[in-house]
């Protein structure tokens, strides 16, 4: 439907994944199907060092809100219920850039060049591509997370940054050897 445009809308932040849910279920109560196309709060996944009940640091990937306290909506809103609808379900504090107390207006839709960043991010996530929310710098030491050299420690010589990968130099055998490794594979130590 060409009506179909995208919102922002403001959120209790923290409950995005919850108002999103409530509104799926509200929007197919009300077989408002047509008139509310996709509902999304976007993210990503990064990885997170974890310090683990027996002492030992673990990655995990987690996802991370791009927006905490919004969700975006595609919706054509000239239909009569789609908008209080939107505006009645729980969480949900009002659209971005929208006065209810102004008679005869709607929300603002955003603009497309925003739509297609925030998108094209989501679909990175989407393709597997995991952003790492942990920077490394020269000197600092590292342990070595999995692969070959899993429980070694080493000092980070370089970093590649665009690659997401380091090179450590680490003790092998009494000598200094130099290792590339993927930012996945190594944990700072503590």
């Amino acid at each position: 439907m060409s009506d179909l445009k995208w919102y922002v809308l403001r959120v209790v932040s923290g409950q995005e994944k919850k108002v999103k849910s409530y509104l799926e279920k509200e929007v197919s109560i009300q077989k408002l199907e047509e008139y509310v196309a996709q509902v999304l709060t976007p993210s990503e996944k990064v990885y997170q060092v974890r310090k683990m009940k027996d002492g030992k640091s673990k990655k995990v990937a987690v996802e991370k809100n791009i927006l905490p306290g919004y969700v975006m909506l595609n919706a054509n809103l000239r239909h009569g219920e789609v908008l209080h609808t939107i505006l009645s379900v729980p969480g949900v504090l009002g659209f971005l850039d929208y006065d209810k107390n102004v008679p005869n207006t709607l929300p603002k839709p955003m603009r497309e060049s925003d739509v297609s960043r925030i998108l094209g991010k989501v679909e990175e996530a989407d393709e597997h591509e995991i952003k790492h929310d942990v920077t490394y710098h020269v000197g600092e030491i590292v342990k070595v997370m999995n692969g070959p050299f899993n429980g070694f420690s080493g000092v980070v010589e370089e970093v590649f940054d665009e690659k997401k990968k380091l090179k450590v130099m680490v003790k092998i055998f009494g000598r200094n050897a130099p290792v590339e490794l993927n930012y996945i594979e190594v944990a700072k130590e503590e």
